[in-house]
């Protein structure tokens, strides 16, 4: 008798297209992999319950595995508020509003995030002009490989929805990787998590190596 094959949903970090996820293979024999994507809100208020309730309609299969990163780790925690999964799994993200850093609080009680210049994402090439050393280069490689929506709508929507998330309580089973060198969630701020060695916000496409060893274990254990 053949196994089940138990389907995988990524969801990529805000604004990233699931190219973050080129290097991650699973197992053809026991997983198919499926990438979703983000789309344009339909209004600034837009409640993300809602949002995800139109995400969910790209998903065809019964209790899947999603896989979230960042923002999108945000996003499948209130997809599965809709449908049953049979394991929810966030990397390089947040539980709870507990776990968002200072800043990113001092940010929500301000207001300061609906004046973030949003319209320059879509200037890249512009900076691209005008960066100076190899790691800037390096870093605008990057942005111009993996982020794929750059509309200032959504952006500002998204990163309205990321700092004021209110969520107070999550699932004990909810699987979390989280890098230790994480500058966007810091790991002093993180709870309950798996924590990979030098793993930083983006280590989903830099340590992917992690990912393809352990991922197989995690989504089969109990």
């Amino acid at each position: 008798m053949s196994q089940e094959i138990i389907h995988v949903y990524f969801m990529p970090g805000m604004g990233a297209s699931s190219k973050i996820f080129e290097y991650i293979v699973l197992p053809k024999d026991r997983f198919q992999v499926h990438f979703l994507e983000w789309l344009i809100p339909l209004s600034y208020e837009e409640s993300i319950s809602d949002y995800s309730l139109r995400l969910i309609k790209h998903i065809k299969h019964e209790r899947p595995v999603l896989i979230g990163v960042s923002f999108g780790g945000v996003l499948v925690q209130e997809m599965r508020k809709h449908i049953l999964v049979r394991k929810l799994i966030i990397v390089s993200s947040v539980k709870t509003k507990h776990e968002l850093p200072k800043k990113m609080q001092l940010t929500r009680m301000t207001g300061a995030y609906k004046i973030v210049p949003t319209q320059l994402a879509s200037k890249i090439d512009v900076f691209e002009k005008y960066a100076f050393g190899k790691v800037m280069t390096k870093r605008l490689e990057l942005y111009k490989k993996y982020l794929s929506v750059t509309n200032p709508d959504y952006l500002s929507w998204a990163i309205k929805e990321m700092v004021c998330w209110d969520q107070e309580e999550y699932d004990s089973d909810i699987v979390h990787i989280h890098g230790d060198k994480d500058p966007v969630f810091p790991i002093q701020y993180i709870s309950n998590c798996i924590s990979i060695s030098k793993g930083t916000h983006i280590m989903i496409i830099n340590k992917y190596r992690w990912f393809n060893a352990n991922l197989p274990q995690i989504i089969l254990a109990e």
